[in-house]
């Protein structure tokens, strides 16, 4: 019988030898627990007037030493105020959740796209950020967990294409900088976010503006205007009219492709654009000048076919319909840049207000202040407007 047992006294040693537990740890409170063939390294504490018991880890696993070690490990936390057995949960507890929350880069640039797709304005969108990240950023750090991220992870994917390739360096730079926030969102990784441009990569990278200056959308320029819409009447096909009422209206591309039968308001002069169509996500109205109401009266209209201007298959014009146009007459622009002569026009040949002109393009109010206070959408200001600008790209047409 080990020498501590003969030193107990005779209630303590039938206590222990009930329970078949051995003092071997002297005053530190070790005891080998004996229960059939199995022996384990037990604690015995009190804490808060409560008996406790610690199990340390089972012979030979652990060796003696290493019991009495982890005893007196247990001991200082006791004396400090702190319950061994609940400070052990708790770690536990910390690296369990640690585990859990590791999450590896092309996992979480997966779960950041399944979760905003459905927000983005098509397909594309989504499909753009798959590409993209596939192409440059899963090859270097894939594998690496968000946590472990920082910006030498960041600058191994941009710096390569930064002054090659820099529009889709910056582009990848963002979607990094969004997932790494996702992640922190999510409890993944902590910190500052070391694909951020601003008092971050910016004091690193060359600016991105200085070495690829934004290229413009090319538009026709303004006195060439009345000869384009010419040129573009003359043309036939549904391509020549979805773009000359694309002119009139100064709409986008998207919005006159899709637009639809149920949408339009001949009495009234009236073209409502669903706000799912619409870049701000809101439904936009638009007053139509009497050129655009005499072409929508003179195109044929066919049983069950909605939209406005139709493909041959009955669905909508594709993306490069009025863009091939304009490049078979050689244009030297694109439909989106119209909307960059209808501002030049109001800026440079008319006086009406600029909030005015903005609503016409569907632009948003540049600040939350005047856009609580403008709730309505000038209708009427922006019908003026519009047929001055008709007048000007198409020819007068007389008044009703």
């Amino acid at each position: 019988m080990p020498k501590r047992i003969l030193e107990m006294t005779a209630l303590e040693v039938s206590r222990l030898k009930a329970e078949g537990a051995y003092s071997v740890g002297g005053a530190v409170g070790l005891h080998l627990q004996v229960i059939g063939g199995s022996r384990v390294w037990v604690y015995r504490y009190v804490f808060m007037r409560q008996r406790r018991r610690m199990g340390l880890g089972s012979y030979p696993t652990v060796s003696l030493s290493a019991a009495r070690e982890a005893a007196r490990a247990a001991r200082a936390l006791r004396d400090s105020g702190i319950d061994p057995i609940k400070d052990r949960q708790d770690r536990r507890e910390a690296a369990r959740l640690a585990a859990a929350a590791l999450i590896r880069f092309d996992d979480a640039a997966d779960a950041y796209i399944r979760e905003h797709e459905s927000t983005w304005r098509n397909a594309k969108h989504a499909q753009q950020w798959r590409n993209t990240l596939s192409m440059y950023a899963h090859p270097k750090i894939g594998s690496v967990y968000v946590s472990d991220i920082d910006a030498q992870h960041v600058l191994r994917v941009i710096s390569p294409i930064w002054k090659t390739k820099t529009e889709t360096a910056s582009r990848v730079r963002g979607r990094i900088e969004q997932i790494l926030d996702w992640a922190t969102a999510h409890g993944h990784r902590t910190g500052p976010n070391p694909a951020r441009w601003r008092g971050q990569l910016e004091y690193i990278l060359a600016n991105p503006k200085k070495l690829a200056p934004v290229q413009h959308l090319a538009a026709v320029p303004l006195a060439d205007l009345p000869t384009a819409y010419a040129t573009i009447a003359a043309a036939y096909g549904q391509s020549s009219r979805a773009l000359r009422f694309l002119i009139l209206t100064a709409a986008r591309s998207g919005e006159v492709r899709g637009m639809l039968w149920s949408e339009v308001d001949l009495e009234a002069s009236l073209w409502t654009v669903p706000a799912d169509r619409m870049k701000a996500k809101k439904d936009h109205r638009v007053p139509l000048s009497r050129q655009a109401l005499a072409l929508l009266r003179s195109l044929p209209r066919e049983a069950h076919v909605e939209h406005v201007f139709p493909s041959t298959r009955k669905g909508p014009l594709s993306d490069m319909a009025l863009t091939t146009l304009m490049r078979r007459h050689k244009l030297g622009a694109v439909p989106h840049g119209f909307r960059s002569t209808f501002r030049d026009w109001a800026g440079e040949m008319t006086h009406h207000p600029r909030d005015a002109v903005e609503l016409c393009l569907a632009h948003t109010i540049d600040t939350k202040t005047e856009a609580a206070y403008r709730r309505g959408d000038m209708l009427d200001k922006r019908a003026v407007i519009m047929q001055e600008w008709a007048d000007y790209a198409a020819g007068p047409l007389p008044a009703a």
